[in-house]
């Protein structure tokens, strides 16, 4: 089989149902933004090694998927079936790694600057993808419809891969680079 199907030589795309929509249809577009941020996640893990971060990473991207393949299926749609692909339990989960990593570091009182070492600042740049992800996906909420869930989990990623940051810089030996208003 080839990679290459020619279907989409005219801007257009197939859903999971086999609807066509243009590449620049919203659903489109969010569930674009989250495989960019799934790479992006692989990127990060590639500076990880044998951090809990990478595992944990591993699973976020399984998850992005099924939430790409949700956001692929348009409302009734058929091949994707009732149930969601993300629950409420996986956000908390997400909270717990969220408080896992804070406790390792000293809290904020500042801003923190993206940076530190590679892995901190590849899981900025994660987290930056992931906030422009997470408007898309509440844009397309806002014209069809999305499960709460996902904005939900999506908004505790953002938080999460913050705190990765934190953590990957704390466990180098790196300081955080706290912002310094001008004056």
């Amino acid at each position: 089989m080839a990679l290459y199907t020619r279907g989409g030589d005219r801007g257009e795309t197939s859903l999971f149902d086999g609807s066509r929509v243009a590449k620049d249809d919203l659903r489109v577009v969010a569930y674009g933004e989250l495989d960019e941020l799934n790479s992006l996640l692989g990127l990060c893990r590639c500076a990880a090694g044998a951090s809990v971060i990478n595992g944990r990473a591993e699973q976020v991207q399984h998850e992005l998927f099924a939430i790409g393949r949700e956001l692929a299926t348009p409302p009734g749609g058929r091949r994707f079936g009732s149930a969601g692909c993300i629950s409420p339990e996986q956000s908390k989960r997400l909270e717990d790694w969220i408080d896992e990593a804070c406790k390792l570091v000293i809290p904020l009182k500042d801003f923190v600057l993206p940076g530190g070492t590679e892995l901190a600042a590849r899981l900025h740049l994660a987290r930056t993808c992931c906030r422009r992800a997470e408007r898309s996906v509440v844009t397309l909420h806002g014209v069809t419809g999305v499960r709460e869930e996902i904005i939900i989990y999506l908004n505790r990623l953002s938080d999460l891969l913050f705190a990765w940051a934190r953590q990957a810089n704390h466990e180098a030996g790196v300081e955080d680079i706290l912002w310094v208003p001008l004056k």
